[in-house]
């Protein structure tokens, strides 16, 4: 009878029952049977990885051209979201609204300059939420932005049981530590270097790898574990191992398909990557402002650098996987790898982040929870050389389609670990501790979810200074800031609308438009072609000025994408019931 009632469990568990022809087999699901009950008394530990800068450019994800063996292997083994989505392409504010599940607007950090339990409300973050329950909490590298944002403490004591780990070679980031062809050093964009000669013979991302698998070494037995451990690559500037520039030769690299600027983009849109133009090497292109473009050449050697510094992050994930599988620890931790966000790389004429089209709000986000009989079988996470396997490829990944947001991470992983899910905030939560702004999304690893969901949405918003590209539209200081860009992501369009903010207040004025963009994405997948002026604006405003002013930006926004697309004959949000398309 336990057998049949464990069994019942899960549905794999009954399958491979039923399928049974050895006692060998039966016997093994047994085990697992008897696992799953005690997984469920128990909390799992959780092992949280997020890269910088990262766009979802790796072989699980559909890039061909990126080596990602590692992560690969832990897409094979997950829950692949194809469509989840930052809530600010930059790094401070997204990683505080991540961090602690609340919107920018809610947080009010859009700059560097301010940490949110002074400047906003005293929120409790996602680690200090598992501190709290009993866990040994760790930061190692880069989790949040550090410096003013986090409190120059990482947000220690509250969010971390140690004082956070950043590796001492990454003082040397920003210096000049790039040979040049004049045979100098210089803080250029591209800095592949021999790290044999660079100070004390490392770079940060490796001293963070070898401290994470210190800490899982020593950790405390019969204490669960969250281990934050932020990688700094492929930030800029790309100082990596030179050895991986080999893996992509120049003679194979492309352009962006689409490197031109949108003929109907609004100038606020614009991104013009003014932290790219301040690099030695850059300048020395002498390129025009804002627009460019850059040199196709040195287009294609930053693509080169891109693509080997994710090479390069890559080895450091294995190493870091390995290190947990070694332990016994991959069947009992809960293993989330993401970004803080995207990276253009040419596209729509830009470079770096600063935006709301897909490529800089669009990030990789895997999920991993051990289960199935085959999760007892060998190791989990073998390291991958990518210079001797270059070529190995791993299927069996377990997409998931809809859209989900980076703000709803917190209470996924806390129903994931076992912990209680925190509850949904209100409109204004300005005064609430604990609560989440993001809709948790743990009901896929419980339930296949084989339809597209119309009602899943993701939004992000990026402020500016004006309405045409200045020298810091890309980081405007809070009280620049004149203009807000709020971005609504479905399945058929990227909806956004740029209005006015009061700094001052923290107040969007939904009916100042300054410029909208709409694109189609069945037809228009890289958005490309701006259709928002073929719309009735008119009838959305007369319709948007008559709500209460209680409603939400994201009640707005959705309502206004509603009224442009109804005309359309391409709106196809009342058909509920189309298989999801993972390659979209």
């Amino acid at each position: 009878m336990l057998i049949l009632f464990t069994c019942r469990l899960k549905h794999n568990i009954l399958t491979s029952f039923n399928m049974c022809i050895t006692l060998h087999t039966c016997l093994l699901v047994v085990v697992y049977a008897l696992a799953v009950i005690a997984r469920k008394k128990e909390r799992q530990n959780v092992l949280f990885i997020i890269a910088d800068d990262l766009r979802p450019s790796m072989g699980c994800y559909g890039d061909t051209t990126v080596k990602s063996p590692n992560i690969d292997q832990l897409a094979s083994k997950s829950h692949v979201f194809l469509n989840a989505y930052a809530q600010q392409a930059v790094c401070a504010p997204s990683r505080t609204s991540m961090l602690t599940s609340r919107r920018p607007d809610t947080t009010r950090l859009y700059d560097f300059k301010s940490y949110w339990r002074v400047h906003s409300g005293n929120y409790t973050t996602l680690p200090q939420y598992f501190k709290s329950n009993g866990y040994d909490t760790m930061s190692v590298g880069k989790v949040f932005h550090p410096g003013i944002a986090s409190n120059h403490t990482d947000d220690y004591p509250y969010s971390w049981s140690i004082p956070a780990y950043h590796p001492a070679s990454f003082r040397f980031e920003k210096q000049k530590m790039c040979k040049g062809e004049d045979g100098h050093l210089h803080a250029n964009l591209l800095c592949a270097v021999n790290v044999t000669e660079q100070p004390g013979g490392t770079l940060p991302d490796m001293e963070s790898a070898d401290e994470a698998v210190r800490l899982l070494n020593t950790r405390v037995d019969g204490v669960p574990f969250f281990l934050a451990v932020g990688f700094h690559k492929p930030h800029i500037p790309f100082r990596i191992p030179e050895e991986y520039l080999r893996l992509y030769p120049i003679e194979n690299m492309t352009l962006a398909p689409d490197p031109d600027v949108p003929k109907h983009l609004p100038p606020v849109a614009y991104n013009p990557w003014t932290d790219i133009r301040k690099r030695d090497d850059v300048q020395k292109l002498n390129i025009s402002f804002p627009y460019g473009p850059i040199p196709k050449d040195f287009q294609l050697r930053i693509r080169q650098h891109y693509y080997a510094a994710v090479s390069y992050m890559d080895s450091q994930v294995g190493r870091l996987l390995n290190a947990l599988d070694n332990l016994g620890l991959a069947q009992s931790t809960v293993v989330v790898f993401t970004s803080d966000h995207g990276w253009s790389l040419g596209e729509h004429g830009e470079w770096a982040k600063y935006s709301n089209f897909d490529v800089a709000t669009r990030v990789p986000l895997l999920i991993y929870v051990a289960e199935g009989p085959a999760a007892l079988k060998g190791s989990s996470f073998p390291f991958v050389d990518v210079f001797s396997q270059s070529q190995r490829t791993f299927k069996n990944y377990n997409f998931v389609g809809n859209m989900v947001e980076l703000v709803a991470v917190f209470p996924t992983v806390s129903h994931l670990a076992g912990l209680k899910t925190p509850v949904q905030c209100p409109d204004v939560s300005l005064q609430i501790e604990l609560c989440t702004d993001g809709q948790s999304f743990a009901h896929v690893f419980h339930n296949e979810e084989k339809k597209k969901n119309n009602e899943a949405l993701s939004f992000s918003q990026y402020p500016r200074p004006a309405d045409t590209p200045q020298e810091d539209s890309d980081l405007p200081n809070l009280m620049d800031i004149k203009v807000m860009g709020y971005s609504l992501r479905s399945w058929d369009y990227r909806f956004t609308l740029w209005v006015g903010f009061d700094p001052k207040t923290y107040q969007a004025n939904m009916s100042d438009i300054h410029a909208g963009e709409l694109y189609l994405l069945e037809d228009d997948p890289a958005q490309d072609n701006n259709v928002y002026n073929d719309s009735d604006g008119g009838v959305m405003m007369r319709k948007m000025n008559s709500l209460p002013p209680t409603v939400s930006v994201q009640t707005r926004m959705e309502l206004q994408l509603l009224y442009l697309t109804a005309g359309m004959k391409t709106n196809e949000r009342g058909r509920g019931h189309d298989k999801i398309n993972c390659n979209r």
